[in-house]
């Protein structure tokens, strides 16, 4: 399919980006229109928590720019019922998440802890999970694996060492052990070769195109090829942000970027590839190349982490939004906080409070780049 020259796409009107009225083709607005550091755009995952009328309609009035559909957490047989759920409840457009280039184990038993140097059958199968057997998919991980591999599963979950290894079966031995949970993201070394797009996303991105939707955004990005690929299966002019959660992805960032709509940073999954102490500084400088390739650039992951659990975030998580935000992003990313959290509709306010008070901030000061003197910053909030 043809790309869309957005020199050739209408201009937007000039109101605050995110406001009433703008809800469709909002990224374009921002591609094509002068990128105005203040006017932040907020994107909120939907899960069990906020799956909900009340919920989404609170959500919707609080000016949601974008409601996010994880694939890897939705069923391909609930996705149309899915969209059309959200859409009786709320007129905020509906981005596809897709599964991209990622492993993730299956099904397991509640509260499954796996023990140092237990062993363990790792496999293609579908079949709920045990402390014996675990299913990881997709089948091609199984490619990657050799005597040595490292498999990790969950962030904080078990990490295993590979004995034996074939095309549909391995056998492993836990190295350090852990709570695991179904469904959850596992990093293989070496990394695996894996397609850019899952069949379940390629059928996704159909229902997508038949229903309507968008906005799509390419999980685990790792080269411009791979966003040409997604390119060419959703409708010409829809809208496309592009992953940066991989090293591949960091190695590539600029032919990602050239061929992307926005880019987003997932800071969760690239710390399960680069040490932990140094995702800050790829966050500065993947925002710094997107801003000079005049992308809008999102920023997810643990903005919020403690209102999965509690009504509060702490003092660390808000320092971090607004950090986030001087380093020149143009919208936030709330995932767990709002597809599982304890009060969905608490996070999305504290977020609103803390870009409100960024907008005030940069706007009194005309605010150019991060470096102001903290003093002038703080007397502006009297």
């Amino acid at each position: 399919m043809a790309r869309v020259d957005p020199s050739a796409r209408p201009k937007k009107r000039s109101e605050p980006y995110g406001a009433r009225g703008m809800k469709r083709g909002f990224i374009r607005a921002r591609v094509t229109d002068v990128i105005d550091p203040v006017n932040i755009q907020l994107i909120c995952t939907l899960g069990p928590a906020s799956l909900d009328p009340d919920v989404i309609r609170q959500l919707d009035a609080r000016g949601i720019d974008l409601f996010r559909i994880n694939l890897s957490h939705t069923a391909m047989e609930d996705l149309p019922a899915t969209i059309d759920f959200v859409r009786r409840h709320s007129e905020v457009p509906l981005s596809l998440d897709t599964e991209g280039a990622q492993v993730r184990c299956g099904s397991v038993l509640p509260d499954m802890v796996l023990e140092q140097g237990a062993e363990i059958e790792l496999t293609v199968d579908e079949v709920e999970g045990t402390a014996d057997r675990v299913s990881l998919r997709p089948r091609s991980a199984f490619e990657a694996l050799r005597p040595g591999s490292q498999v990790a599963i969950d962030f904080h979950g078990a990490v295993l060492r590979v004995v034996e290894a074939g095309p549909a079966v391995a056998r492993a031995v836990v190295d350090r052990g852990g709570r695991i949970g179904s469904n959850k993201a596992v990093t293989i070394s070496p990394p695996p070769q894996l397609p850019a797009l899952t069949e379940k996303d390629v059928a996704a991105i159909a229902v997508g195109r038949q229903m309507g939707i968008d906005d799509y955004a390419l999980s685990f990005a790792a080269s411009g090829q791979g966003v040409e690929r997604i390119r060419g299966l959703i409708h010409p002019g829809a809208n496309l942000i592009s992953k940066i959660e991989s090293r591949a992805g960091v190695r590539n960032m600029d032919t990602i970027i050239k061929a992307s709509d926005a880019v987003l940073i997932d800071r969760g999954d690239l710390s399960r590839e680069v040490p932990l102490e140094e995702v800050p500084y790829y966050q500065k400088a993947i925002i710094r190349r997107a801003n000079r390739w005049r992308k809008p650039l999102y920023v997810a992951t643990n903005l919020l982490e403690s209102m999965v659990l509690n009504n509060r975030p702490t003092v660390a998580e808000v320092s971090d939004v607004a950090n986030t935000l001087l380093d020149g992003a143009h919208g936030l990313v709330l995932a767990a906080e709002t597809a599982i959290g304890v009060d969905p509709v608490g996070a999305v306010d504290m977020v609103k409070r803390a870009i409100e008070t960024f907008e005030h901030v940069t706007r009194t000061l005309e605010f150019a780049a991060p470096g102001m003197e903290t003093d002038a910053a703080v007397l502006t909030l009297g």
